[in-house]
């Protein structure tokens, strides 16, 4: 996602509509409101007598990046497309930034991340600013570096952060019947802005769809997308199924995810599960939308606006965005620019961001790093599952699977050992101490409640809590 001025996700998120007259208008910002909420769609029935508590009681953290590529700068070749319609706006000195983010700073982040557990979402935009096709040729670079960086990401990155299209150019929008961009050079043309206004969930699942193939000619698995800029803003019931269609047709995903929103007011930032469907059929559906918790407060998406730890944690581990979250108990999803966390070399945004690792740790011991994908996995499981109660036996009908799935219940007057229940399998749990040292097949009494962990089955099976 590159944003423009100002930061359009906040700015969206932010922003009553009736105060968008007063500001400086960017592209369709200041001219018609966006359509407010997605259809939830099915809800099952579940017990009041039984919580179901984030995954080992702990609260998930994620960072997703926007705007990376292989090999590919975005900043520096999206500048003067984005200027040609807004010369006003984009004013930056793009022939000086590095046309290029390196396969090496690519490994060196991303060992980092590993060391310290960190997991997230990072783009590959297929046909980044209209440069190459990831799944063919990179004007400017090798076959073999383009096929070296694939590499990289297939093979190394893949394993902890999820993949997603950020649609396919990130600038002007693509006719998929001809692969060309429209001819027309005005904001309706542009991903960012109009392109997607008053289109259909069909017509937004088949730029999708498109989108995604280009990632899977090159390797790569995606269960979600992103969404460029302000795209989908104003079609967010159709961005919202077009996700739902195109992950499904395209690689078959079971829970499909998207990245669409941001807040850093007081809504909650929980992920939404929406338009779900056929729970009691062989064919359960639903799409979960992902919500950021911070701006890019890291280096900018041109790597030219240095940010501030302290405005997601600060040295006293007390303030910033991310001790308010983590607070609630919601996940607390960062979102970043990988321009701005190259930041031309300088790396000032990385620097950044493993600071607040540092800081959020040392606050805080009941977190756990997650993927989208897991995310979503979770929350789907969490929402959808039927839960009833009688006596000490919880039944549980599970549309999806989900590790780590963690329930709490009254502590039973009995001593005993609980177990779990899947057709003619029986499986034992084992008492932890302490609720930090819950996983699955563990569970924690404290005071009148008991926490039980275990990896949820999809379908029907019986929990005795004693």
């Amino acid at each position: 996602m590159v944003e423009d001025h100002p930061n359009r996700r906040d700015f969206l998120s932010q922003t009553t509509w009736g105060t968008l007259a007063t500001l400086p208008a960017v592209g369709w910002l200041s001219r018609t409101a966006p359509t407010l909420a997605q259809e939830p769609g099915e809800r099952p029935q579940q017990a009041e007598s039984v919580t179901v508590l984030n995954p080992r009681n702990r609260v998930p953290l994620s960072f997703i990046i926007d705007d990376s590529c292989a090999l590919v700068n975005l900043a520096h070749y999206c500048i003067p497309q984005f200027a040609e319609v807004f010369p006003k706006n984009y004013k930056q000195d793009w022939q000086s930034l590095p046309r290029e983010i390196p396969d090496s700073f690519v490994r060196k982040f991303g060992e980092w991340c590993r060391d310290h557990g960190v997991k997230g979402k990072y783009s590959i935009v297929p046909y980044p600013a209209m440069v190459g096709w990831v799944d063919k040729e990179m004007p400017g670079w090798t076959k073999r570096e383009l096929q070296d960086s694939l590499k990289l990401v297939r093979d190394f990155m893949q394993e902890d952060w999820d993949i997603h299209p950020e649609m396919v150019t990130h600038t002007w929008a693509i006719n998929t019947k001809t692969g060309r961009p429209y001819p027309l050079r005005d904001e309706n043309h542009m991903e960012n802005w109009g392109w997607s206004v008053n289109k259909s969930a069909d017509e937004l699942a088949d730029y999708a769809a498109y989108a995604l193939r280009i990632l899977k000619n090159a390797g790569l698995y995606c269960e979600g997308v992103t969404t460029p800029g302000g795209y989908g803003n104003r079609s967010r019931e159709a961005l919202s199924l077009s996700t739902l269609q195109a992950c499904r047709d395209v690689y078959g995903t079971e829970i499909p995810h998207y990245f669409r929103h941001l807040y850093t007011d007081d809504r909650s930032v929980a992920p939404r599960v929406e338009n779900v469907k056929g729970l009691d059929t062989d064919d359960p559906q639903c799409v979960v939308s992902i919500i950021g918790c911070t701006g890019d407060w890291f280096g900018g998406w041109d790597g030219l606006t240095p940010g501030s730890v302290d405005k997601l944690i600060t040295a006293d581990l007390q303030g910033g965005r991310l001790p308010e979250v983590i607070d609630r108990g919601e996940p607390a999803i960062m979102v970043c620019h990988w321009p701005g966390i190259y930041y031309n070399g300088d790396e000032l945004g990385f620097n950044i961001f493993k600071e607040s690792v540092k800081r959020v740790h040392a606050r805080n011991e009941n977190l756990i790093w997650m993927k989208l994908s897991e995310i979503s996995r979770y929350w789907a499981a969490k929402e959808l599952t039927t839960i009833t109660q009688q006596d000490n036996a919880v039944f549980l009908k599970a549309p999806f699977t989900s590790p780590d799935f963690t329930l709490e219940v009254k502590k039973p007057t009995q001593a005993g050992r609980p177990t779990l229940q899947t057709g003619s399998t029986i499986a034992g749990f084992t008492q932890v101490s302490d609720p930090l040292k819950l996983k699955s097949g563990t569970f924690c009494d404290i005071k009148e409640k008991r926490l039980l962990c275990f990896d949820l089955p999809k379908g029907e099976s019986r929990l005795a809590v004693v």
